[in-house]
């Protein structure tokens, strides 16, 4: 079985990250795309059998304003780690057509519920929840370019996000990345990285592998994600919060 993480763009025009992790925990492939035939011929090899395909972007989106309530109770829980979700409604001009995400499952014939116990599934998931849980931060990491944060902060940030993946090789779920090609380069790109850009092309495979972990832990350790909101308005599964998320 493999587990697929996507760090999908909500519209096409910017780059995708994939990455895809065995059923033993170990990154096997980790790359940006950017149109959705790059991003199935990305990931056919390893969903024509079971899997678990776990999308940071919306599958399910019905609501014509506002926020989803998936995203209200998620961001009960993580507003105060700086975790919130951002709010997806049907008035959005990236979801005139319907979800992106949920346009790529039904491509690859994935049942959306996230309770079902269908074979072959997709889930969406919402890495900066992620890490806040796994890692226990006490706030998200920014590695995301945004006004006012330098070079050296991002890719700080993005360092010690790719460490945080790193350690996961000891953790009840292990997932194992150091030994693969494309992460080694991925970690040395970052290092090197002079530019917003450069750090940019690999912050999306990054997320990538946040997200085929989230889906390997979902499967490997059920009774410690949740699940917020629901198949009919939307919902998105995340490692559970611990009752002290202090970074080590």
């Amino acid at each position: 079985m493999y587990f697929a993480g996507v760090d999908l763009a909500w519209a096409g025009r910017n780059p995708t990250g994939v990455a895809v992790v065995d059923s033993g925990g170990a990154l096997v492939s980790v790359c940006a795309v950017r149109d959705d035939d790059e991003i199935l011929t990305a990931l056919h090899p390893y969903v024509r059998g079971d899997c678990l395909v776990a999308f940071d972007a919306p599958l399910v989106v019905t609501n014509p304003t506002g926020q989803r309530p998936a995203e209200t109770a998620l961001n009960r829980d993580f507003r105060r780690y700086e975790a919130g979700a951002h709010p997806c409604n049907t008035g959005k001009p990236e979801f005139t057509d319907g979800p992106r995400a949920g346009r790529l499952a039904a491509a690859l014939g994935l049942d959306l519920d996230p309770r079902s116990p269908a074979a072959r599934r997709a889930i969406e998931v919402y890495p900066h929840a992620a890490t806040v849980a796994l890692f226990r931060l006490e706030r998200t990491l920014k590695y995301k370019a945004k006004p006012g944060r330098t070079v050296d902060g991002l890719k700080s940030e993005l360092l010690l996000l790719m460490d945080g993946v790193e350690r996961l090789e000891q953790a009840s779920v292990p997932l194992r990345v150091t030994g693969h090609a494309g992460w080694v380069a991925l970690r040395e790109a970052v290092s090197a990285a002079q530019r917003k850009s450069e750090l940019r092309r690999a912050e999306d495979p990054v997320d990538a592998v946040v997200c085929a972990y989230v889906a390997l832990y979902a499967r490997r350790s059920p009774g410690n994600v949740t699940i917020y909101g629901n198949l009919d308005t939307g919902y998105i599964v995340t490692p559970s919060l611990p009752a002290d998320p202090v970074r080590a």
